[in-house]
């Protein structure tokens, strides 16, 4: 089998960039395909559409072709159904998902536009061609997967906070399938459709396979260790050292090169490699990634950190999104629960829409400089590249944060290099023509 890879080239704020370069799980996206379709896949064509894919060389077209768009977020157990049903079909066929698929509607279809009805069904960029030459010759069948959604509960909220709140939950699927076009989606993507949902399929091994459940059971008597917190379902890379004094649940994945200090509680989460996480700070169904540094005290709850960044002591976030290359300061605290007990919107192509969440953090782009002491509303969004010094004026962010109002433009001489903005010369410029200007008169 060969696979053509319908790109998409639509930037996620505030991220700058397209989904495929955005970490799922700890992996670009593009990678994270490429790793799912591997026992599959020999040969790949890249292109802008399902119509130029038609155009693809003789070489990837013979035999069977897959044909999906690059901002899809799928996992492995959804692709090899897919396949499966797909091959028995013997036809050109598209994904397709029943309207009462609770994961689908409650969390994949707010914001997105890659996940649309057809019919009585909803479909999405995702095709096979049982002869590559049928692309563009003939139209392929919508074929249902069912994504097997549980529900699984993350919050209990007292009713003397929210009217007819109770426990919230979330739709998880035992199949993850996404289509990535806002931040929020990656929060999706990492946490309900990503941990939560290797967390499901851990608890119906345990219930369902007695074999496995004895395995787990006898690591934790071998190693006298509480049964969450066997080797079974807490895996740990090669040269991580992991003080004694540390609490890890399962089900956690911890990488290679690791320092876990003492005190430190962890639960549920994915740790990548060369990570160092300090004394007492706490995460909790969180995916912290690689070079990323967590000081003491620090605490992430459903938060999502891309590669070498970190988060100084005394910091909560919940719910958030961190992109590459970023540093928030000590005392910040992310906040994750309308008060006003409204609908959480978000922005999303130049209008605030809703995302159907009673819960959800904020987003920072990569490259950010982040000072103490903040506190910053839910679903807001910090862009690349920003820098953001605390003042008297501006602690609480209530509203979302633009490049052209970071601190490191109102002083050009910072040292602040943004990797994301290719303006940043003209605008300092401007600043500093403008300051000698004001001098000279």
């Amino acid at each position: 089998m060969n696979k053509v890879i319908i790109r998409d080239l639509t930037e996620i704020s505030p991220f700058k960039e397209p989904a495929r370069d955005l970490r799922v799980m700890n992996k670009p996206l593009w990678l994270y395909h490429r790793d799912i379709l591997s026992p599959y896949c020999k040969k790949e064509f890249e292109t802008s559409s399902l119509r130029s894919a038609a155009y693809a060389p003789e070489e990837i077209k013979s035999g069977e072709v897959v044909v999906y768009r690059d901002n899809l977020f799928f996992d492995q157990y959804l692709f090899k159904e897919f396949i499966s049903l797909a091959r028995k079909s013997g036809k050109p066929v598209q994904i397709a998902f029943s309207v009462d698929d609770k994961a689908i509607v409650t969390h994949a279809l707010p914001l997105a536009d890659g996940i649309r009805l057809a019919g009585e069904v909803y479909v999405a960029d995702l095709f096979y061609y049982p002869d590559g030459h049928q692309i563009g010759q003939i139209e392929p069948q919508p074929i249902v997967v069912d994504t097997q959604p549980q529900e699984i509960g993350y919050y209990r909220v007292p009713t003397y906070m929210a009217n007819e709140r109770g426990e919230l939950v979330y739709q998880v699927p035992l199949r993850a399938f996404l289509s990535i076009e806002n931040w929020v989606h990656i929060f999706i993507a990492n946490c309900p459709f990503g941990m939560f949902s290797y967390g499901a399929r851990i608890e119906n091994s345990l219930d369902m396979d007695k074999l496995f459940m004895l395995k787990v059971l006898w690591r934790s008597l071998l190693e006298r260790k509480q049964f969450l917190s066997s080797s079974a379902l807490v895996i740990v890379g090669h040269n991580t050292q992991i003080d004694p004094a540390a609490i890890i649940q399962g089900p956690t994945i911890i990488g290679n090169n690791v320092t876990i200090g003492p005190g430190v509680v962890i639960n549920a989460s994915y740790i990548g490699n060369n990570v160092n996480v300090m004394q007492g700070a706490q995460l909790m169904v969180s995916v912290v990634g690689d070079g990323c540094y967590v000081p003491f005290r620090a605490a992430l709850f459903l938060t999502t950190l891309m590669e070498n960044s970190m988060v100084a002591q005394n910091t909560c976030l919940q719910a958030c999104i961190v992109g590459r290359d970023t540093f928030i300061g000590a005392g910040n605290t992310f906040t994750d629960f309308n008060l006003l007990a409204k609908d959480i919107k978000v922005m999303h192509k130049g209008e605030l829409r809703s995302v159907r969440l009673p819960v959800l953090g904020s987003c920072v782009g990569h490259n950010c400089r982040i000072g103490s002491g903040h506190i910053i509303y839910p679903a807001r969004t910090i862009d690349s590249d920003v820098v953001l010094a605390a003042k008297a004026e501006r602690t609480i962010i209530s509203k979302n944060v633009s490049y052209e109002e970071s601190d490191h433009l109102k002083h050009p001489g910072s040292n602040h290099k943004p990797k994301y903005h290719d303006n940043y010369l003209l605008l300092d410029d401007a600043i500093a023509a403008e300051k000698l200007k004001e001098q000279t008169h």
